[in-house]
């Protein structure tokens, strides 16, 4: 299984108790749907090993857990490795709601600019979210929000969007 394969889940925080358990910061919308979780992979030295679990318990986005035939000391030294799920595990979205890897390659239509370009990939910046699209070369950075996403068609690997006025004129100007 390769990181390309997976999504990020969350992190190994830090030990927990006596037993060799230990705290799991998930990253997603929902922890409670991964209280059955049995396995995860472990980024470790740029790979990843996959990690059964005895017990999980979730309580938020904070998770304790006990590994499957891990002494303490080998559970004690995942503290601080990521871990992963394969992408297979993401429940599958519809309407408006997407995963930002599944929309990379999507053609970008615009209400007012019609066929504006292809999306790169998503920026995640710590303030909003940026659709990265190509528009023959030209960089066009739109933000990742409700009111600017009018459709996700998935089966044609299209995004109707509703730009904020002017500005896909602050990115062409000059260009076309």
């Amino acid at each position: 299984m390769t990181k390309e394969e997976c999504y990020y889940l969350g992190k190994i925080t830090k030990p927990f108790g006596v037993k060799g358990q230990v705290v799991l910061y998930f990253d997603v919308d929902n922890p409670e749907e991964y209280g059955e979780l049995d396995a995860a992979f472990v980024e470790m030295k740029g790979g990843l090993v996959p990690v059964f679990f005895k017990d999980i318990n979730v309580n938020g986005n904070k998770i304790i857990a006990e590994f499957d035939e891990l002494t303490k000391e080998e559970a004690l030294a995942l503290v601080g490795h990521d871990l992963y799920l394969p992408l297979t595990m993401l429940p599958k979205l519809d309407g408006n709601k997407f995963y930002f890897h599944e929309v990379q390659g999507f053609k970008v239509v615009d209400k007012e600019h019609g066929e504006i370009g292809v999306i790169s990939t998503i920026l995640e910046y710590p303030a909003q979210p940026l659709f990265q699209i190509d528009c023959n070369g030209t960089e066009i950075l739109i933000p990742v929000i409700d009111q600017v996403i009018e459709k996700v068609d998935r089966e044609n690997r299209t995004m109707y969007l509703v730009a904020p006025k002017g500005l896909i004129e602050l990115y062409l100007n000059g260009t076309e």
